[in-house]
């Protein structure tokens, strides 16, 4: 069994087959196929006639991406199959030349999943925005990058970053130093995305003018945030009772995102976790969206993906 697909250029083909041939193999090796590729064509070969067509629908789908000005990896290349597998490949092509905004050095950050892509709009289209799950599925840094590009836009004039500084109820007064010092351990991961947008110096010169502020959790209570971006990160490890307080905040003409992983909760026994209570009683409230990644919008190493599916089953009812 063998299907031939035209590539119009040899830019196209280098891109596709990747550094030392590893996107075909990653393809071969998944179907069971061999794929050749002379004078524009490649030729996909294999003995089982699924095998070959899933192998092409995947090649199909990568060419949609590098047409759209993506670059492969292995992270796409296997994002690719997996939705060939869940016949679905069709919607790769929204992921194709979608840029949030760019880097300080230039990078464009683009989802790399449907499920990204999808968070990204409901972030458009919401005032508040909250989004569930896994490690790894850049529910934090997309926040960033949303809130960077309206920033960048004017569409607000802050952006406001803030986290549960301490899991188990914000106890600072045992770290040494003043509160900056001691609450940037706990807010590092938000420093890493603004100065990988911004640069450290731009970064710092807004913080100074206050169009940027990261701080605790505690700190935003008794305050009206308007024209702002607002985000919420590690919501989890809120109380319900400060999770309400940090909706209230909401002012004109503002956005919030709310990010969490509901299966890391460090809570004390017996506290109920704030983003469990808001996405039950938020739900279905108009202009408030709730979204939901899986270990398919995973973007890290594959074993990520491979240990989060092995505690999801652990923790599945034995019969």
């Amino acid at each position: 069994m063998e299907q031939r697909i035209n590539v119009d250029r040899i830019e196209q083909a280098e891109e596709l087959f990747g550094s030392f041939d590893s996107n075909i193999k990653l393809i071969e090796k998944e179907y069971g196929v061999a794929l050749v590729f002379r004078d524009s064509e490649l030729k996909i070969t294999g003995e089982d006639p699924a095998g070959v067509d899933k192998a092409a629908r995947a090649v199909r789908s990568l060419i949609t991406l590098t047409g759209g000005g993506e670059s492969l990896s292995e992270q796409n290349v296997r994002y690719c199959m997996r939705m060939v597998d869940e016949d679905s490949e069709d919607k790769v092509a929204k992921l194709a030349g979608d840029c949030i905004c760019l880097t300080s050095k230039g990078k464009p950050i683009k989802p790399k999943t449907v499920g990204q892509r999808t968070y990204c709009d409901d972030i458009k289209s919401n005032t508040i925005t909250i989004g569930v799950g896994p490690a790894g599925t850049g529910k934090t840094y997309l926040a960033v990058a949303m809130a960077v590009t309206a920033f960048r836009a004017q569409q607000v004039n802050r952006i406001i970053l803030t986290r549960p500084a301490v899991e188990a109820g914000e106890k600072l007064g045992f770290l040494p130093g003043d509160l900056q010092q001691k609450v940037d351990p706990y807010l590092r991961p938000l420093y890493d995305a603004l100065f990988d947008m911004l640069g450290a110096e731009a970064y710092q010169r807004y913080v100074e003018r206050g169009s940027i502020e990261v701080a605790p959790l505690a700190y935003m209570r008794g305050r009206t945030l308007d024209d702002s971006f607002i985000i919420l990160d590690e919501a989890q490890n809120t109380t319900g009772e400060q999770m309400k307080m940090f909706l209230t905040r909401l002012g004109f003409n503002s956005k919030m995102v709310i990010t969490g992983d509901v299966t890391q909760i460090d809570l004390p026994d017996g506290k109920r976790s704030g983003l469990k209570e808001a996405v039950r009683v938020l739900r279905g409230v108009e202009d408030i969206a709730v979204f939901r990644f899986t270990e398919k919008d995973v973007v890290r190493h594959k074993l990520v993906q491979d240990i989060i599916r092995a505690y999801e089953k652990a923790a599945r009812p034995k019969n």
